[in-house]
């Protein structure tokens, strides 16, 4: 499986986000042709509200503490569905 299929469905079944997307961004960096090193998260959850950025980002790296050895960058956009409507 993918490394993006991993980050996907352990995102949506921790999560059970109002909006995800995975980006894989490798092709932006000097890394070889169908590399998966660098991911862009946009995850909207109403398990962020009341939670500060920082917990928010420490709760969805504990759930992708498997995938993150196999990676070297993950941007992070953690947001409530208000703050995301809010865009």
């Amino acid at each position: 499986m993918l490394i993006q299929s991993q980050i996907e469905a352990k995102l949506n079944q921790t999560f059970a986000p109002d909006f995800l997307q995975v980006d894989n961004e490798s092709h932006l960096h000097n890394v070889p042709k169908d590399s998966e090193s660098h991911f862009k998260v946009t995850l909207v959850s109403q398990q962020f509200e009341g939670k500060k950025l920082l917990a928010r980002h420490r709760s969805v790296m504990s759930t992708l503490s498997d995938e993150l050895s196999r990676i070297h960058a993950l941007a992070l956009h953690t947001l409530t569905p208000d703050e995301y409507l809010a865009r």
